[in-house]
């Protein structure tokens, strides 16, 4: 049967992080010694004591549905990360939380964002970024960055991509996959553009925050200019730094009526998020967070050895990123050349079909994130992982002629 669909799925596409992910998945279940890179997720164990509050919530039965964007708790739990590290005042009404980051972004984009309205969106990206605002019936407006300023939105040109139909600006901080961290004095200058656009809205997304290295300290952008806070929706969540990808818990501080929007949509799809993910995440938010620092250490480490192993490769150049747990090598070194088989590598996105195809390491390219020819590649696994990967990829370039 030829099942007609409506006419908004042929807007995006699929998530190619999340199929890259599933067909390294299933090539492994075929028996396949596949080396997986490609997924933004921490194999660090959720922590016990945030295990116990859920355990100890199931075991009061606190099993029962919940206010639809967030107990009180959790918003409570929210309000004090929000005060204590980011300077940031919010009441219960302007505090969101989804089922994942994903969802607040979703809902804010949804509720705000019309046909023909535009979102612009430095790259390189998150996959996730430009389909949502299709979805929504808006235009991704894809403003490049330059590997040699850092891969950090230009002022001069996010004033020149700001047009009437602007909604929104979408900041992520640190980024996905480049690993750029915006500093003060960067998003200072961005702070400034956008104040002389006051119908232009802000969504900062913080989820890297605490994944950030060489003694970079964090901002976002509504703590460095308080004019901004009114029009500014920041959001971060539980997955990467709380290792609680699967709780599927994100959340937001921003504007009232912006919030009850998000909420209003949230009522007519998913509902409350998971009741005892919330009870996790409140003791998250409130518990000891020793662990963070351990992780971000482990993580700095990891970055240090695979960035060296990278650089040693000849074919790529690999920057050093600031933040978050990706290399974003560039590989327009292998362009041009043939595989064993005779086939041209082309794109970053033949070169990833190769390595997964020829030398099962599954990583995503980085034309899936609005800019090419790169490759993202997680350094959110084991050390015996992330050398495997290594030497699958540099034997997959001596390969090539």
């Amino acid at each position: 049967m030829d099942l007609p669909l409506a006419p908004r799925m042929a807007r995006f596409k699929r998530s190619p992080t999340n199929a890259i992910t599933q067909r390294a998945r299933e090539l492994k279940a075929a028996g396949r010694d596949v080396v997986t890179v490609s997924s933004g997720e921490p194999d660090f164990d959720t922590p016990d004591h945030i295990k116990e509050a859920a355990k100890a919530a199931l075991d009061r039965g606190a099993t029962k549905y919940t206010t639809v964007d967030g107990t009180a708790e959790l918003k409570a739990a929210v309000a004090a990360k929000f005060r204590d590290e980011n300077g940031l005042d919010y009441g219960a009404d302007q505090i969101s939380v989804g089922t994942g980051g994903k969802q607040v972004i979703f809902n804010a984009l949804m509720a705000t964002v019309g046909d023909g309205d535009e979102v612009v969106i430095p790259a390189p990206h998150w996959v996730s970024y430009p389909d949502i605002v299709r979805v929504a019936g808006g235009t991704p407006t894809i403003v490049e960055t330059r590997a040699d300023k850092g891969f950090l939105l230009a002022p001069e040109d996010l004033d020149a991509a700001i047009t009437p139909r602007t909604r929104w600006l979408i900041l992520n901080n640190p980024t996905n996959p480049s690993g750029a961290v915006y500093d003060a004095d960067s998003l200072r200058q961005i702070a400034d553009v956008l104040l002389d656009h006051p119908d232009v809205l802000v969504l900062t997304d913080d989820i890297y925050e605490h994944l950030i290295y060489d003694n970079a300290v964090f901002h976002t952008i509504a703590g460095l200019e308080p004019k901004l806070f009114e029009r500014t929706l920041t959001m971060n969540g539980m997955s990467k730094a709380y290792c609680m990808t699967g709780w599927r818990i994100g959340f937001a501080g921003g504007p009232a009526p912006l919030i009850r929007a998000m909420s209003k949509l949230q009522t007519q799809c998913t509902s409350s998020p998971n009741s005892i993910a919330q009870w996790a995440a409140a003791e998250a938010l409130k518990g000891p967070k020793t662990f963070l620092e351990a992780n971000r250490r482990t993580f700095q480490a990891r970055r240090d050895r695979l960035v060296g192993r990278l650089q040693a490769i000849p074919g790529l150049a690999c920057p050093t990123p600031k933040g978050a747990f990706y290399a974003f090598p560039d590989c327009s070194g292998v362009l041009g050349k043939a595989t064993p088989d005779g086939k041209t590598i082309e794109s970053d996105a033949d070169f990833a079909a190769y390595l997964l195809d020829h030398h099962d390491l599954a990583l995503v390219p980085g034309s899936a994130f609005g800019m090419g020819p790169y490759l993202r590649i997680s350094y959110a696994a084991a050390d015996a992982v992330l050398e495997t990967a290594c030497d699958r990829l540099a034997a997959a370039c001596e390969a090539l002629v």
